[in-house]
């Protein structure tokens, strides 16, 4: 399965250390494009100066890890979609240059589902397309999660129930699956 991931489910850490994790272990190809993951590093420097400079070491370190995944949007696509939102249109022309069969967003009012279906993508929150994959192959999800929870709260100094860190990452039913 070919997943395009937008800018904002590469911003939040714990959601994108997710995301990642699971493409690492092999159940899904995560696709983006240049524009995709300057979006995300410009994004950050609302968290400071040095948390830009994080993001673009990560980038590089995606862009390394998965030499394939970067898939630039064909000219004819950008100038024949239309969505709520024209500054999305690269990230739908995208997914379909890839081939993707899920565009994974938490930016559902600019992506109409019926816009998708037309083109073959569907879209779902990083939450429904995790909760997808667990239900598949649990096991490897359940490592990946249990791996960024142990690195959550060893970076934060203090224990953070399962949870609460996925209801902050926006990955509220996963987190309430896996903590049962």
């Amino acid at each position: 399965m070919r997943a395009c991931l937008d800018a904002c489910v590469l911003f939040p850490t714990v959601t994108r250390e997710v995301l990642i994790g699971v493409a690492r272990a092999g159940l899904y190809r995560p696709i983006w494009s240049d524009r995709i993951l300057e979006e995300w590093a410009r994004a950050t420097v609302k968290l400071g100066p040095e948390a830009e400079l994080q993001a673009r070491g990560e980038v590089a370190l995606l862009r390394a890890g998965f030499p394939k995944a970067s898939v630039p949007p064909r000219d004819a696509d950008l100038a024949r979609l239309h969505l709520p939102d024209e500054n999305d249109i690269h990230v739908l022309a995208s997914a379909i240059a890839a081939s993707a069969d899920v565009l994974v967003t938490l930016n559902a009012k600019d992506f109409p589902k019926q816009t998708l279906a037309f083109e073959g993508v569907e879209r779902l929150s990083p939450d429904a397309f995790l909760m997808q994959l667990w239900a598949e192959t649990p096991e490897p999800v359940e490592t990946v999660v249990a791996d960024v929870h142990a690195t959550a709260q060893k970076m934060l100094g203090e224990e953070i129930a399962l949870r609460a860190l996925m209801r902050r990452a926006q990955l509220p039913r996963l987190g309430k699956a896996l903590s049962r």
